[in-house]
């Protein structure tokens, strides 16, 4: 337990809604249901089949709110209700024989250490949401870059080109705007910007 917990102050922006375990559940459900969402928000670009989707920012995001634990479990909810067949992956696919699997296993650990990271104070400034979310969005291409390379039977080199060059700019502006929302709902929110040890 960290020094802020223990004093009852917010560690994460979804400590800030009231309840405790019937919270969390709603958390953790609307999380996997709120990256589902995002995932339909897909744009297909030519030559590669990894579309432009608003789904890394929607872990980003849930990773930063709900802290480790809750969000390990929303993103590992969004990968196995997917699998089981929910259509709520990239334009409603389920998880037989998506290419983009890799990145999806991502999510869980993405979400988890953007949780930790922010659970210290990790999106309390900009500069440190920055970091946060290139961390996060560093380990999602780790796994869904060597999966696409697996899946599509080609070598390091091309997947990088089908699953990670034509998605930088895009993913830069994703943190840039993540820089600005958290630390601005935690200045809403009005608790400054200290962090927890």
């Amino acid at each position: 337990m960290t020094t802020a917990q223990a004093a009852g102050r917010p560690v994460v922006l979804g400590d800030l809604l009231p309840g405790s375990l019937a919270r969390d559940a709603a958390l953790v459900a609307g999380s996997a249901a709120f990256v589902g969402l995002a995932a339909q928000i897909a744009v297909p670009l030519p030559g590669t089949p990894v579309p432009v989707t608003g789904q890394t920012f929607a872990v980003l995001l849930a990773g930063a709110a709900l802290g480790w634990g809750r969000a390990a479990l929303g993103m590992a909810l969004y990968l196995l209700a997917g699998i089981a067949g929910v259509p709520w992956f990239t334009d409603g696919e389920s998880g037989a024989g998506l290419h983009t699997l890799g990145y999806i296993i991502g999510f869980v650990l993405a979400a988890a250490v953007v949780g930790r990271l922010a659970e210290r104070g990790g999106d309390r400034t900009p500069a440190r949401t920055i970091g946060t979310m290139l961390l996060g969005t560093a380990i999602m291409y780790a796994t869904g870059v060597p999966y696409l390379m697996a899946s599509l039977g080609v070598d390091l080199g091309k997947a990088v080109d089908l699953g990670l060059t034509p998605f930088l700019l895009g993913d830069a502006l994703k943190v840039l705007l993540a820089a600005g929302l958290l630390p601005a709902a935690w200045k809403l929110a009005g608790t400054g910007r200290g962090h927890s040890a």
